[in-house]
């Protein structure tokens, strides 16, 4: 008897994976049986909602959208002597002349074409000093694309293609983005075209510091997709299969998928994409502060009341923060009326505006809540 029940319990157990079972030796074969059946249960319901979840609709319409880039180095220079040159001066010195050789292709990435115009984005790493830019669409078309604009602050780029019967990808909305939500991952990993792999959101909000510069901007979305080599510039897609963000970057020690991956919010894609249409570069906006994120430790050193917020260190003479009454020690909570916890939410929400707009700025000020109304400079106003 004892048997059958360790070995009910051990069906239980395998079955249901986290399943707890405590069995007494004495437990009769009906207990057993009813172990049994619960456990049957469980697993049955565990399959209903393993099975529960298509992901077809969302590849199906967002695979079209991606396309494989391709690019180049230009052809190095360099003295050869030809059969030509040799014959031609048989009584002299050979003659050498300059002989290009032709561009070899460097790299390879992902992108997400965006409209019917032919506009791609893609990451700023994947074409930077790129000489020649291909793209290949689903169908198998290729094309030359000419590079439009870079933005190394968000790792974002711009590319133009001129091509007919496009497959645009459905912008979605990343601030409607869950920390659990499935999504997926649509790209090109080490030239594999057309790969789609699932996850979830694991977080939002995510500065893992990869970006280098003053202005650099990280507010990522973690996911535990599968992202390697080559899904750069891909599409993450929600189960609409709408794009919520463009894959950029993966946490590894080998340089291939160990678990984490992150993707650029298009909350953040959509404004950098207008600038570079319009403009060629991004125009940035800035509050004219000097912020940082609240530990626990940086506010009891600070006297800060409150942990959910970002604190400002320090307000600048020039900007319109100092114009609208922010000061030192403030301790911002909300912006546009979305609240924000850290400097990587500030720096997303204030990306989506341009010079000149005016934005509200929620601050706690020793515990009193205030509202100010800040005009938005640029850059070239703190130069």
């Amino acid at each position: 008897m004892k048997r059958s029940v360790l070995t009910a319990c051990s069906i239980a157990i395998f079955s249901t994976l986290f399943l707890s079972c405590k069995v007494q030796t004495s437990q009769s074969s009906e207990d057993a049986n009813a172990l049994l059946k619960e456990s049957t249960s469980v697993n049955s319901s565990a399959k209903c909602v393993s099975t529960g979840v298509d992901f077809t609709v969302a590849a199906e319409k967002s695979l079209n959208s991606v396309v494989h880039i391709i690019t180049y180095s230009k052809g190095r220079q360099s003295n050869v002597v030809t059969l030509e040159d040799l014959f031609g001066s048989f009584f002299g010195q050979p003659r050498r002349r300059q002989q290009n050789i032709n561009p070899r292709p460097v790299g390879s990435g992902s992108g997400v074409i965006l409209d019917n115009l032919g506009y791609i984005v893609t990451n700023n790493h994947v074409v930077h000093g790129a000489d020649r830019v291909t793209v290949t669409l689903n169908d198998k078309r290729e094309f030359e694309a000419q590079i439009i604009g870079l933005d190394p602050s968000t790792d974002l780029a711009l590319l133009k293609i001129e091509a007919d019967n496009l497959s645009p990808i459905e912008i979605g909305n990343s601030d409607d983005l869950k920390v659990g939500e499935w999504v997926l991952a649509v790209g090109n990993p080490f030239n594999l075209t057309s790969t789609v792999t699932a996850g979830i959101v694991s977080a939002k909000g995510r500065n893992i510091n990869i970006l280098s510069g003053d202005m650099k901007i990280e507010s990522f979305i973690q996911t535990d997709a599968a992202v390697n080599p080559g899904n750069s510039g891909g599409a993450l897609v929600n189960l609409n299969g709408e794009l919520v963000g463009i894959n950029s970057a993966i946490a590894s020690q080998t340089g291939s998928f160990a678990g984490y991956a992150f993707a650029i919010p298009v909350s953040i894609m959509t404004k950098i994409v207008s600038d570079l249409k319009e403009f060629g570069t991004v125009q940035r906006a800035l509050l004219g502060i000097v912020i940082t994120d609240i530990t626990d430790e940086f506010a009891k050193a600070n006297n800060v009341n409150r942990l959910d917020g970002v604190y400002v260190v320090e307000v600048g003479e020039k900007g319109g923060a100092k114009e609208a009454g922010m000061q030192n020690g403030d301790v911002i909570i909300a912006v546009d009326n979305a609240s924000v916890k850290s400097v990587a939410e500030i720096q997303d929400r204030l990306t989506r505006f341009s010079p000149g707009d005016e934005v509200k700025v929620t601050v706690d000020r020793h515990s009193e809540i205030l509202t100010f109304s800040v005009r938005l400079h640029g850059t070239n106003d703190f130069s």
